[in-house]
């Protein structure tokens, strides 16, 4: 069963822009699923100059709280198909409270309006026949709303579209990719497990197809298994540890996202590395904190603790952009320790209950009877008390010891019911008792 986990990163300094990815795992079958939302912010000092202005259609008729403006100001932006192609002397309505006002727009694209009545409105403009409309706004008492129009978003698009078609039909060129600013790495405790999810921006500046000479090859960090990519991503290869994307890449951006479990043993320390093949423009690292966890990295310009809108604390480490074959080495601490005395346990219980099995294969039928009628009551026992330690994990309150006993308890009913189903089948056998 997959089960969605919303979890989003807050700004703590409310300016910084935040970029976010989907994602979701199923533990029980081993089904990585891009669903999921994880929202990381970049560090407030180096966010401004290498996040990238947002599409046009994205703030398009959005309005933006604007605190530097005198109170219950609204200024309204109109613009042709990008952010700086302004459009001057604009007529711009706002519809607000029953009353329409009207200004316009001055050589910056702006049109301002004072003393709105403090209601529910909208801002409208009308530009080479377009009739543009903002998304409903309240203008504020305290401080003040932009708000921004586009014009043309669906003619630029068209026209990039047809560009794009052009860029992939052209022959590919020698040149090179970097992993952009989007590019982040989350780490994540699921099921007593550490689960890795990476989200690889790879970026082509130039206007046609890039050759890099070859496909670009990750290798995962040592203890990575059951990786694989998740939906949404571009197509890429993953055999064992490494991960192989098959270029030529397309101009902009090719979003390629895995996922897999990251095996740190029974330690609570784990050094965590990841060489880069091409060029990494931010580094950016988040872990989900789970009791004494935490990371440091000489690579790390900041490192600091942030919160997710459901309560989850996150380690968060920036650092600065990455040279092609370098390696990122991060030190975890204080992980979960798992011990594998329950796992030694488990084999050598699961050990003698297939001796046990043997033997009543070669009994007679009164005793495979007498052997039934115990198995059966020792299924009923600990399905019971898996019940049990299942309603405590579903509320949260399964500690690890209980968690390491949940699974021992899964391996004696397997074996107790391929004994039973040796043993006959019929009223009360093979079968009886399993959950739909």
């Amino acid at each position: 069963m997959t089960a969605m986990l919303k979890s989003r990163i807050p700004d703590p300094n409310s300016q910084v822009p935040k970029v976010s990815v989907v994602r979701s795992w199923d533990p029980g079958l081993g089904v990585w699923i891009l669903g999921v939302v994880v929202g990381i912010v970049v560090c407030p000092g180096e966010a401004r100059a290498q996040v990238a202005m947002p599409a046009p259609s994205e703030i398009h008729g959005k309005a933006i709280p604007a605190p530097e403006l005198a109170d219950g100001i609204v200024t309204v932006r109109v613009v042709r198909e990008s952010i700086g192609n302004n459009v001057p002397g604009q007529d711009v309505r706002v519809i607000i409270g029953g009353t329409t006002r009207t200004a316009r727009t001055d050589e910056q694209g702006r049109a301002e309006f004072r003393d709105l009545p403090r209601d529910q409105g909208r801002a409208e403009a009308t530009v080479d026949g377009e009739r543009l409309t903002s998304d409903p706004f309240t203008a504020p008492a305290s401080g003040g709303l932009r708000v921004i129009l586009v014009a043309g978003i669906a003619r630029a698009a068209e026209r990039k579209a047809q560009e794009d078609q052009q860029a992939l039909a052209e022959p590919a060129v020698k040149g090179i990719v970097v992993l952009g600013a989007g590019s982040r790495v989350v780490l994540e405790f699921q099921d007593d497990a550490l689960q890795a999810f990476y989200i690889l921006e790879i970026l082509n500046n130039a206007r046609t197809r890039v050759d890099i000479g070859g496909p670009l090859m990750i290798d995962l960090p040592r203890g990575a298994a059951r990786a694989a990519t998740l939906e949404g991503s571009a197509p890429a290869t993953v055999s064992g540890d490494r991960v192989t994307v098959l270029g030529p890449f397309a101009p902009g951006r090719t979003l390629v996202q895995l996922g897999f479990t990251l095996d740190y043993g029974s330690s609570k320390d784990y050094t965590f590395s990841q060489t880069w093949p091409v060029a990494l423009e931010q580094l950016t690292m988040a872990i989900e904190k789970v009791g004494a966890t935490s990371m440091t990295s000489p690579q790390f310009a900041t490192t600091g603790e942030v919160r997710a809108e459901e309560g989850t604390t996150y380690v968060l480490g920036n650092g600065p952009g990455q040279a092609a074959g370098s390696t990122t080495t991060v030190t975890l601490t204080g992980l979960p320790a798992h011990s594998p005395v329950p796992r030694y346990a488990a084999l050598t219980l699961a050990g003698g209950l297939l001796a046990w099995g043997a033997w009543m294969a070669v009994s007679g039928r009164g005793r495979r009877q007498g052997a039934r009628a115990r198995l059966i009551a020792k299924r009923d026992t600990l399905l019971g008390e898996l019940t049990r330690l299942e309603e405590r994990r579903r509320a949260g309150q399964e500690p690890p010891k209980q968690a390491a006993r949940r699974l021992t308890l899964l391996a004696e009913l397997e074996q107790i019911y391929g004994e039973l189903d040796e043993t006959g089948t019929g009223p009360g056998g093979g079968g009886e008792g399993v959950a739909a």
